[in-house]
């Protein structure tokens, strides 16, 4: 099963990480599939960058996000798009 959720990066005591789709079985810091954004907590206010569209192909495929990562997507409004677009989906077939 794929999983999107973070992988940290960054130095000793200033921890930020990448958001990554990646296997469930796979470490933490282990292998992944592609990158699809950046998170920094420790910035004001935190810095997060997106990949949009990668975002909502995996999660169309069946990737699931982990808590962490669902309330960052909900957060800027890619999870909403995410529902819209299935609901679209739904809808049309």
């Amino acid at each position: 099963m794929v999983k999107i959720r973070l992988t940290r990066i960054g130095a000793k005591n200033s921890p930020a990480y990448r958001i990554v789709a990646m296997d469930s079985r796979e470490p933490r810091d282990g292998k992944h599939l592609e990158i699809l954004g950046y998170y920094d907590p420790k910035t004001d206010p935190a810095t997060i960058q997106l990949k949009e569209e990668r975002i909502l192909y995996w999660l169309s495929q069946g990737a699931q996000p982990t808590d962490t990562v669902l309330s960052l997507l909900k957060e800027y409004g890619v999870w909403d798009k995410f529902l819209a677009l299935k609901r679209t989906v739904k809808s049309s077939a």
